[in-house]
């Protein structure tokens, strides 16, 4: 039953929760939803040339701000991006 198992629906379960968490953040963020993803795919693409991250592991939350940013005009929140990374290879930096 190989042949079954790329008809899954975990793999698209999996899809479905990113696109929406990623809906979540645009929408707090008062963003598009394709600048937000543009935005993560750029933090992956650099962060991968430095160390091997879990690419199907990445997450993107939005906070509100804590208020020590000003009130003049507070930004809409703090986006963080968690990168789960697998090993940072020795490339001979040091």
């Amino acid at each position: 039953m190989g042949g079954l198992d790329r008809f899954s629906t975990k793999g698209s379960g999996r899809i479905a929760s990113s696109r929406l968490r990623l809906i979540l953040v645009s929408d707090q963020a008062d963003c598009p939803p394709k600048l937000i993803r543009m935005l993560q795919d750029d933090m992956i693409r650099i962060v991968s040339r430095y160390m091997e991250i879990d690419r199907d592991k990445v997450r993107l939350r939005m906070e509100p701000d804590d208020g020590t940013a000003g009130e003049a005009k507070r930004p809409p929140g703090i986006l963080y991006i968690h990168i789960p990374v697998r090993s940072i290879p020795n490339k001979g930096i040091y």
